[in-house]
């Protein structure tokens, strides 16, 4: 990546507080997203993904959830500054997010029409009241982007209610939902894990799409590596609210570095490999509430020494390609 980043997270330490002790989500991530760029972030359930994309929307909720440490830079300004009254601001219109369960982010009680409309004319609310969109305009607007989301019979669709629709298309509204207020960067949050394969190859083929007919960047979190070699530029891998590796795709698939990353590579089916060849990473994650010292992997690394009880730095490799790690490179 060249140029200033259009996004940078700087050393963000996010924590809960709950009945058990503080809950350390995220601890010193650091990354960009440049213009145009689109990265996905991976790792295992509880690694700190969402909590990320949350916390560059502001939707981490407080309490019992803060922002301990770090900066989030969009465009140069720190969203976190004036208890993140810029990303209110943006949210919405200049960064944009997509769920992954549909029917959760969907009023049921209202048509995808009205909701459709409701969210156009929120984004609007920084414009003077002149220049605002009338409801016939908001729902030309609305009908374009089920357009070009590919919902069949949008005219139909406009009028129906969310359970009237099946998975695959009310993640279709969803996206259109997120695109009419042509965003900077959107940000898709396991967008397809509620749906069946074939539905989600649609979906990640839409998004392909739509990153090139919006110019848009993107972030992508999934804990498949597969969905994000599909769409994705630049991988982020995370285990334990840390960040182990970040590279290209084609780096992170050719040429792993760490140990976690390379036990994600062994366990993706591959049709020329056998199923026999699979392997799994042994152990579970760790407490959160109470982290293991140094390298947050060690306890279920098979390289792990005593050096690891100290906490490596993410080093850059070569271009583009960060690594923490003391014990890096091919393995044993």
């Amino acid at each position: 990546m060249t140029g200033t980043p259009l996004l940078a997270v700087e050393d963000l330490t996010v924590e809960f507080d709950t009945f058990d002790g503080v809950y350390k989500a995220l601890d010193g991530v650091s990354f960009t997203l440049g213009r145009g760029e689109s990265l996905g972030i991976v790792g295992e359930t509880g690694c700190g993904k969402s909590v990320t994309a949350k916390s560059i929307l502001g939707l981490v909720p407080s309490p019992p959830g803060r922002t301990r440490a770090g900066r989030i830079l969009f465009d140069g300004d720190d969203l976190l500054e004036d208890g993140g009254a810029r990303v209110r601001d943006i949210r919405g219109i200049d960064i944009a997010m997509i769920f992954q369960d549909p029917m959760t982010y969907l009023n049921p009680v209202f048509t995808v029409g009205q909701q459709l409309v409701d969210v156009i004319r929120a984004q609007q609310r920084l414009m003077p009241a002149s220049e605002r969109m009338s409801r016939a305009g908001a729902r030309a607007l609305a009908l374009e982007m089920l357009e070009r989301v590919h919902l069949p019979n949008p005219e139909r669709q406009f009028s129906a209610y969310p359970h009237q629709l099946s998975g695959g298309m009310r993640q279709r509204v969803l996206i259109a939902q997120a695109l009419s207020g042509r965003p900077r960067i959107l940000v898709a949050d396991e967008p397809t894990t509620a749906l069946d394969v074939t539905i989600q190859a649609q979906i990640l083929s839409l998004i392909r799409e739509l990153i090139a007919s919006f110019q848009l960047s993107v972030i992508l979190i999934s804990h498949d590596l597969g969905v994000v070699a599909t769409v994705c530029d630049r991988i982020v891998v995370m285990y334990a609210g840390q960040i182990v590796e970040d590279a290209s795709v084609t780096e992170i698939f050719d040429n792993p570095q760490h140990p976690y990353t390379q036990g994600l590579l062994a366990a993706v089916p591959h049709p020329g490999r056998p199923v026999s060849s699979l392997s799994g990473i042994s152990g579970t994650l760790p407490n959160l509430l109470d982290p293991p010292s140094g390298c947050r992997f060690r306890t279920r690394c098979e390289r792990a020494t005593d050096a690891c009880g100290t906490r490596p730095a993410l080093e850059q490799l070569g271009t583009g390609h960060r690594v923490a790690c003391w014990h890096r490179g091919a393995g044993p």
